[in-house]
């Protein structure tokens, strides 16, 4: 790895958590040198501007959430087993090494619906991603006979993600863990019932 690509990584890196608690708006071109240390010439030698810090910063902490997803469903045996990983990282994200300031498809939504479309696409691109896990999980369940084959993998796909993404928002709204412990029952339950 060269030198000018390392640097950029350190940048991401650093940055990463400050655009994840902060979000685009609340996250200075202070914050960017004080986390790396770098200077502004530093920072805009590697990224053309603060959005593509951000753009990147994004990709970074979507990317760690993607493999402690990944790695927990690769040790399971079940389509049904895999499909609770969600709830179960979701509901233990602490022993997890999750991004710091939580879920970067969440934060992300919810500060660049109306306010920056460059994320807004990387959010949107990202719940379809997972979407689309969802409903091959969900499908290879059905063709293994695990699963109803009536099971609408569509609609499950898309229930899961809004029931997880609107418990986090609700326990970070009041502060109360046992909300999302509450939600993530439900979505175990709807795994469940897929059977």
């Amino acid at each position: 790895m060269s030198k000018a690509a390392r640097t950029r990584e350190f940048i991401i890196e650093k940055t990463a958590p400050i655009f994840n608690i902060k979000g685009y708006a609340g996250t200075s071109l202070n914050d960017i040198t004080d986390a790396t240390g770098l200077t502004k010439g530093s920072i805009y030698g590697n990224f053309t501007n603060k959005d593509d810090v951000a753009l990147a910063a994004f990709d970074y902490n979507l990317q760690c959430v993607e493999e402690i997803i990944s790695q927990e469903i690769r040790k399971q045996k079940t389509f049904q087993d895999k499909l609770l990983v969600y709830a179960n990282v979701y509901e233990n994200f602490l022993k997890y090494p999750f991004p710091i300031g939580g879920c970067p498809i969440l934060n992300t939504a919810i500060e660049a619906d109306d306010t920056h479309p460059a994320l807004k696409e990387k959010a949107a691109n990202a719940i379809n991603g997972w979407k689309n896990k969802l409903i091959s999980l969900i499908q290879k369940g059905i063709d293994a006979k695990e699963f109803r084959p009536e099971t609408n993998a569509e609609q499950t796909a898309l229930t899961m993600i809004a029931m997880i993404e609107g418990g986090i928002m609700i326990t970070k709204l009041t502060g109360k863990l046992n909300y999302r412990k509450a939600v993530m029952k439900s979505v175990e339950k709807i795994i469940k019932d897929l059977v």
